[in-house]
């Protein structure tokens, strides 16, 4: 007599709700660690309310964005360093948001693996509530996707969601942007969360493990010096744009570099008169420059040499607007200004230091 098949389950075919309950316990905390005034409710809901009149706005325009983590997230599952990946993935949303003025509230991310490993989601959502605490937004939610046969043992993908508010009359970039205007650079903390496929492919073609000596940063693996999180700039920014009323615009660096990203935001007839020669070009683009080799103009186009952020600003008000980022811990370097357009949207002067 054939005996009975016994009863599938869900863990049979590879997902495992209790661990996806237990990850949920884990990061309770890490989210509560994150409340800001304006949220209503807790993790756990089917979906977050947020109250823009107690977070104080009068007039709030509502901004949002949605990023990943490219495939830096490939150089974390390789090294088994996931810790600072969830700040990337914070700071590739709410640096966007800044750029239009707003201020963060709140954040819901996306994990998606083949099995769950609980305490390595813990640690990414871990690095995620420290980028929200940074950029003062609270973490919200988010969504724990198991799905056998759609990703590699050990692999997972991350997506992340940011909603902000700006009040009207604030809204960036401003119209009366000039020739003349100065534009700032804040220093970035190294490669941030872009050019990750190129830097992936310099490293394979130097036939380099992650767990060599750095070749840029001495007493440090690879892995984890190409693995600095993504900086993020929103409080800084914020400050200069409040206590000084001289920030006209903002550009975060991202894919594209100096090149794509600063024309986003000038108005026509206006270009940017970027000296390459006065950013303090980090020693990790020098490595991947020589070691690639990789010429200038794609340097400036794949990765953002060393400034992650740039701010328009009104000239007589630079050094002001220099002092309150600095106070705020940013290193501030005059990189050029605006000038009219000839039509081209961005012209550089001198060389970067990669020699």
């Amino acid at each position: 007599m054939t005996e009975p098949a016994r009863p599938l389950t869900y863990r049979d075919a590879g997902v495992d709700i209790d661990a996806g309950n237990a990850l949920v316990q884990r990061i309770k905390p890490l989210a509560a660690a994150t409340q800001r005034p304006g949220v209503t409710g807790g993790l756990g809901g089917f979906g977050a309310l947020f109250d823009l009149k107690a977070a104080g706005f009068r007039d709030p325009i509502l901004v949002s964005s949605t990023d990943g983590v490219g495939t830096k997230l490939k150089v974390a599952i390789e090294t088994g360093r996931h810790e600072g990946v969830g700040i990337d993935l914070v700071a590739m949303c709410v640096n966007d948001l800044v750029v239009q003025g707003a201020e963060p509230l709140f954040f819901l991310d996306y994990f998606a693996t083949g099995s769950l490993a609980v305490d390595q989601a813990a640690t990414v959502v871990a690095g995620i509530a420290e980028g929200c605490r940074q950029a003062g937004a609270a973490l919200v939610g988010g969504e724990t996707a198991e799905m056998p046969g759609l990703y590699s043992a050990g692999d997972y993908d991350l997506a992340g969601f940011a909603v902000g508010a700006v009040e009207r009359d604030a809204i960036l970039p401003r119209r009366d942007m000039a020739a003349g205007d100065i534009l700032l650079g804040l220093a970035s903390s190294g490669v941030h969360s872009n050019g990750f496929s190129l830097v992936r492919r310099i490293v394979a073609a130097a036939a380099l493990d992650w767990a060599d000596p750095a070749p840029f940063a001495a007493g440090e693996s690879l892995g984890k010096a190409l693995l600095s999180p993504t900086r993020i700039y929103v409080r800084p920014c914020l400050a200069a744009i409040r206590e000084t009323g001289a920030v006209k615009a903002l550009a975060h660096i991202t894919g594209g570099g100096l090149t794509e990203n600063v024309p986003r935001v000038l108005p026509d007839g206006l270009a940017a008169e970027i000296d390459l020669s006065a950013i303090r070009v980090p020693p990790v683009f020098r490595w991947l420059a020589a070691a690639g080799p990789v010429a200038e103009p794609e340097m400036l186009r794949s990765f953002n040499c060393g400034i992650g952020m740039v701010l328009a600003v009104e000239a007589g008000a630079a050094p002001a607007v220099t002092r309150t980022l600095e106070t705020a811990g940013e290193t501030v370097i005059e990189i050029g200004a605006l000038a009219r357009s000839t039509g081209e949207r961005v012209r550089f002067a001198g060389r970067l230091a990669l020699g």
